[in-house]
């Protein structure tokens, strides 16, 4: 895994992380927790890259309730968040830290919206078919609660999971503008948080007959 910039955060970003971040115009960020759960299993890991392919991996203790630097760069109005099924973790991040992401994209909901092709819109299939990369995914499923002893192949894991979502990003904002389905696309991204607060209250269902 050949990473420009690889670091290892406790609990938050730096101020100087901080202040870095907050130039990029978009950052990747995705989470690693114990479980599917927000009530019940808990937040571990915040992971970020930004376009110079600088990832941060932000170890989240247990009972943490906030990361004050964190909030203030996946608030930031100038820079769009990107995730990969942004629905999970943006319920995940306001559960557990407060935090109210904004503005977001979703290669996955852009990847439907986009790739009608086909029906595989996991990120392996995303990234193989537009980066041409092959994810290693064998850490997917395992215990990220001991964060002071993470593997390196979770590690590589976790940095693998933000670090190719930017470049996604821009090719599926090319077919979407192409198919003209981007401003369907934006509009589905600023649903996503009210989605997002509907599981925390276990709505389910909630547009059918």
């Amino acid at each position: 895994m050949a990473l420009v910039d690889f670091q290892i955060c406790d609990r938050d970003l730096s101020e100087a992380q901080l202040a870095a971040y907050l130039q990029a115009e978009a950052i990747a960020v995705d989470t690693e927790t114990m479980g599917l759960l927000p009530q019940r299993d808990r937040l571990c890991l915040v992971q970020l890259c930004d376009p110079l392919d600088h990832v941060a991996v932000v170890q989240i203790a247990r009972g943490q309730t906030d990361a004050p630097n964190l909030k203030r760069l996946l608030e930031a109005e100038n820079s769009v968040k990107v995730f990969h099924f942004a629905r999970f973790d943006v319920a995940t991040l306001h559960y557990h830290l407060a935090i109210n992401v904004n503005p977001l994209f979703c290669t996955k909901v852009a990847s439907k919206l986009a790739r009608t092709y086909t029906p595989k819109h996991g990120l392996k299939d995303l990234v193989q078919e537009l980066e041409h990369v092959e994810l290693d995914k064998s850490a997917q499923s395992s215990d990220w609660g001991n964060a002071a002893n993470l593997s390196p192949e979770q590690l590589r894991y976790a940095a693998n999971d933000v670090r190719y979502l930017l470049s996604a990003r821009q090719k599926l904002i090319t077919m979407l503008q192409r198919e003209e389905r981007w401003e369907l696309a934006l509009q589905c991204f600023q649903c996503i948080p009210t989605i997002a607060q509907l599981d925390l209250l276990q709505y389910q269902a909630l547009f059918e007959h």
